[in-house]
C-alpha cells in the first residue's frame, strides 16, 4: 500500500510535523526549536513547552503539508506521538491529532518515541537486521536488539540520567549555557580530545548504562578545582583557568561518553555474534567525535554501521511518519481512546 503519512512530534521541547509516502520517500520535515524559550533556565520548562506546542503546532503541521504540496484530503493516516515525554506536550500533540482524524475520517496511530528513534536510521538507509540500536538522547540511553520493523528487544537502558542530560548538566555547570552538547563538543575539540580526568565509566559487565555517577564526579572535580560551590552549584568565572578546565572536563566527558558506549557494544557484540550492523540514534548521534569513535569499533568487528542525518537525530516528525507507515502496513491502527503513556 502507497500510504501517505502525516506525523506529528510533540513529546518535548520540539513542535514537529513531517508528511512521508513509501513511493516517494519524505516529502516534508518540519520543526519548530524551543531552544531559545529555554536557554535562560538552562533546560526544559514543561510549562513553557507546552505552551508553545499550544501555539505553533496547527503552523507547523500546515507547512508540512504546504511543503510536501498535500492537503489533509490527500492523507490517508495520523501518527502521533504517544509516549513517553512531557505530559502536557504530548497531550497537545496526541488530542490535535486524534481530532484531525477523527474530523476527517483518517486512521489514526500512536507512535512510541523511542520506536521513531530506533528506526530513524532505516529513513535513509537499508539497514540489515538483525542488527544493534543504540539510541542517546537528553531523555534516552537504550541499547536494542533489532529484529525486523516493530519487533525490537531492550538490551540494556539507563538506570538513571541518560547521555545527553549528562552533557546539559555538565555543561551548566561549567557556565556554558544549554544545550550542552554541541558547546562540549567544541571545548574538546580545541583541546585534541584528551582524557584529562578518567572519570568513572560506570557499571562493568551489564548491558544497562548509568550516568548519575559520571555527574557527580565531575561536580565534586570541579569544587576541589575550586571552580563550583557546594552551595550554589554556579561556576567561578573569576577563576584564571576557567576557560582551561571548562575544555579539559569537555575533553574527558566526551572521551569518557563515547567509551562507555563503545564498551556496551562491545559486550553486545559478544553475546549476540550474528548481529549485522550498528545504528547510532537520537540526538547525542549528532557529536562528530563519538559517531567517529563508534564506526571505527564497528569496522574492527566486521559491522556496518549507520548514523541519520542530524535531522533525524534530535527530536522530529519524520521518523514518527516513517514508523506509522510501517505500523499501517502491518493494520496496527489505534482508536480514539488511546492516551498518553
Amino acid at each position: 500500500m502507497n500510504l501517505c503519512i502525516l506525523g506529528i512530534e510533540t513529546s518535548c521541547d520540539e513542535t514537529a510535523a513531517a508528511v512521508y509516502q513509501a513511493s516517494t520517500g519524505m516529502r516534508s520535515n518540519v520543526l519548530f526549536s524551543q531552544i531559545d524559550l529555554h536557554r535562560d533556565f538552562g533546560g526544559v520548562v514543561p510549562e513553557i513547552a507546552s505552551r508553545s506546542h499550544l501555539e505553533k503546532i496547527h503552523l507547523i503541521v500546515q507547512r508540512a503539508l504546504d511543503q510536501a504540496g498535500a492537503t489533509l484530503d490527500d492523507i490517508d493516516v495520523i501518527a502521533v506521538t504517544s509516549k513517553p515525554g512531557l505530559p502536557g506536550s504530548l497531550l497537545i500533540g496526541l488530542c490535535f491529532g486524534k481530532s484531525m482524524a477523527w474530523a476527517r475520517n483518517k486512521k489514526f496511530i500512536g507512535v512510541d518515541h523511542l520506536e521513531g528513534h530506533a528506526f530513524s536510521a532505516q529513513i535513509e538507509n537499508t539497514v540489515p537486521f538483525p542488527h544493534l540500536c543504540l539510541t542517546a538522547s537528553g531523555g534516552h540511553t537504550s541499547l536494542y536488539l533489532v529484529h525486523d520493523f516493530g519487533k525490537y528487544e531492550v538490551l540494556g537502558e539507563t538506570i538513571d540520567d541518560a547521555a545527553g542530560e549528562a552533557f546539559d548538566k555538565i555543561a551548566k555547570l561549567l557556565g556554558l549555557g544549554y544545550p550542552g552538547g554541541p558547546v562540549i563538543e567544541k571545548l574538546a575539540t580545541q583541546v585534541n580530545f584528551e582524557d584529562y580526568f578518567s572519570y568513572p565509566r560506570g557499571p562493568k559487565n551489564r548491558l544497562n548504562f548509568s550516568f548519575s555517577g559520571l555527574k557527580t564526579a565531575v561536580f565534586y572535580d570541579l569544587v576541589k578545582k575550586g571552580i563550583c560551590d557546594l552551595k550554589t552549584k554556579l561556576c567561578n568565572s573569576k577563576q584564571e583557568n576557567l576557560q582551561t578546565i571548562q575544555q579539559q572536563v569537555a575533553s574527558s566527558l566526551l572521551v569518557c561518553i563515547a567509551d562507555i558506549f563503545k564498551a556496551k557494544l562491545e559486550q553486545a557484540f559478544a553475546l549476540h555474534p550474528h548481529v549485522k550492523a550498528v545504528t547510532f540514534v537520537g540526538g547525542v548521534a549528532c557529536n562528530k567525535f563519538i559517531r567517529a569513535q563508534l564506526k571505527a569499533l564497528c569496522e574492527q568487528h566486521g559491522r556496518s554501521f549507520f548514523v541519520p542525518s542530524p535531522q533525524y537525530c534530535t527530536d522530529n516528525a519524520g521518523m514518527i511518519a516513517f514508523v506509522g507507515n510501517y505500523k499501517a502496513q502491518q493494520g496496527k491502527f489505534d482508536t480514539f481512546d488511546l492516551d498518553i503513556l
